[in-house]
């Protein structure tokens, strides 16, 4: 038999999926076969499963979190925004076509079949599954035809547990006021809440947890103090990249509009001696950064040409000339090179683009993807490394001679002559000790021995800890659904 519960939120950002995250580990550990699952997620961070597809990298983390390997059924729709009013659609792990916003909201009911199909083909592994939901059943424009909140908990017979966020403020006027917008049935659907984000003694609201309920009828799961190592997790939306750390190593990043595959940076952040600066468009790339590092995109020729109109382009000349390091990463490789061809259209008008030219190297753009978890090894220093490549586009040219790493025995990367400016298709390479501490012993880092992996299992535990002491777990097992 397997219980499943939802977990939704006020609105976006409000936690769910630390909370989900924490809640499969609680679970987890009490012995219980517990699996994530997000029907419909919106993210340019996505994680690369066993079964050679794409899913939202909030759904790996919490995959981590149960003891199990990513799986494409965790997230069957993931919708990878290009621009303002498209997105790439990915459908149990592959691309099927970009649709703008209006299209896609017609199409949401035709997905609803491979949404369940994969609900029931994961429940059937495991003890009980946790779902996150998007945004906010609240939305109720969006109801029809929905399948992120309401429409699938109402399609799969799930109850559902509601967060409010109390940090953002008017967490009551949040709670009820959903009560009060939701149709009867949907509001039935929900069986409790919980306020999340609390910052100091949880009993000052007391009585707030009491109003919500007598005017509610829901059940309340308790009051989650802020938890204060949530930074050592990664984080999967663009609005929650902070700038971290206060090492002497200063690596500036570009916040770039389609940024994606961000976690590639939380290793360098959780290092002692390295501070990760983001930098906002209108802000100038600082002067004194020993390494600036271009991060993956979504829409690298979208983003190649904002780069250059946020004066991005001159800052990093004058970087180089200053002998700082640069490296790119993914879409961030591509925007070094000479020129970028999309002949296409795949990411827009069919054309050829001028790259930044500090690698020679040219990119183009092809209608293939490449998905693969993939092992390595460092040239210069010989660690070996685990990463993942999610990428369009071929990259070749006269720096490609200069490769500095080898994927499984092919050469992989480019480097200047001076060897200051670099770039590779692979992400997560940081999360690796050896090599982060290898590549960052040429900005005269001391080693420290953090384990970057043991770092994030122990944040794991502290968080389920951190649950199991402030929510009603037992009560919310009670509530979860059998499917």
């Amino acid at each position: 038999m397997t219980k499943a519960i939802m977990i939704q939120g006020t609105g976006s950002n409000v936690g769910k999926s630390m909370l989900v995250a924490g809640i499969c580990r609680a679970f987890a550990r009490r012995g219980l076969r517990v699996a994530p699952f997000k029907p419909q997620n919106m993210s340019n961070n996505a994680a690369v499963t066993e079964d050679g597809g794409e899913i939202g990298r909030a759904q790996a983390l919490q995959a981590r979190a149960c003891h199990r390997a990513p799986h494409t059924d965790m997230n069957p729709v993931l919708l990878k925004p290009e621009s303002d009013t498209g997105a790439q659609v990915v459908v149990q792990g592959h691309r099927v076509g970009t649709l703008r916003a209006f299209d896609y909201g017609r199409e949401k009911p035709n997905l609803l079949p491979k949404v369940l199909e994969s609900f029931h083909r994961l429940a059937e592994t495991a003890d009980l599954v946790v779902i996150e939901g998007a945004g906010s059943p609240a939305e109720t424009n969006l109801r029809a035809g929905d399948i992120a909140n309401m429409g699938f908990a109402e399609a799969a017979n799930i109850p559902v547990v509601l967060a409010g966020d109390i940090d953002r403020g008017g967490v009551i006027a949040q709670i009820v006021g959903t009560h009060t917008v939701l149709d009867a049935a949907d509001r039935d659907r929900i069986k409790a809440f919980l306020v999340n984000k609390f910052r100091g003694d949880v009993r000052l609201f007391a009585e707030g947890t009491r109003e919500i309920a007598t005017r509610t009828g829901w059940a309340d799961l308790g009051t989650l103090p802020w938890f204060r190592d949530a930074h050592l997790l990664p984080a999967e939306d663009a609005v929650e990249i902070r700038s971290k750390g206060d090492g002497r190593i200063k690596v500036a990043v570009p916040m770039l509009s389609r940024i994606a595959n961000f976690d590639d940076l939380d290793p360098l952040a959780a290092e002692p001696e390295v501070s990760v600066e983001m930098v906002p468009p209108g802000t100038p790339l600082p002067g004194d950064a020993d390494l600036v590092l271009i991060p993956g995109t979504k829409s690298t020729i979208a983003d190649l040409a904002f780069f250059r109109t946020q004066g991005w382009d001159i800052d990093l000349m004058a970087h180089v000339r200053r002998g700082g390091h640069v490296l790119g990463i993914c879409g961030g490789y591509q925007m070094l090179g000479r020129s970028i061809a999309d002949p296409e259209g795949i990411e827009g008008a069919a054309g050829r683009h001028e790259g930044l030219g500090l690698l020679e190297i040219d990119t183009v753009m092809t209608p293939e993807k490449r998905l693969a978890n993939v092992t390595a090894r460092d040239l210069a220093s010989e660690a070996s490394l685990t990463a993942y490549e999610i990428h369009i586009g071929r990259s070749e040219g006269p720096d490609t001679a200069r490769a500095w790493l080898e994927v499984q025995g092919r050469p992989e990367g480019a480097a200047s002559e001076t060897g200051r400016v670099m770039g590779c298709y692979l992400h997560g390479l940081f999360a690796s000790d050896a090599f982060r501490q290898a590549y960052l012993n040429r900005f005269g880092a001391v080693g420290t021995g953090m384990n970057f992996d043991s770092t994030v299992e122990a944040t794991l535990d502290a968080l389920a800890d951190h649950i199991e002491a402030h929510l009603d777990l037992d009560r919310l097992y009670e509530l979860a659904g059998t499917v």
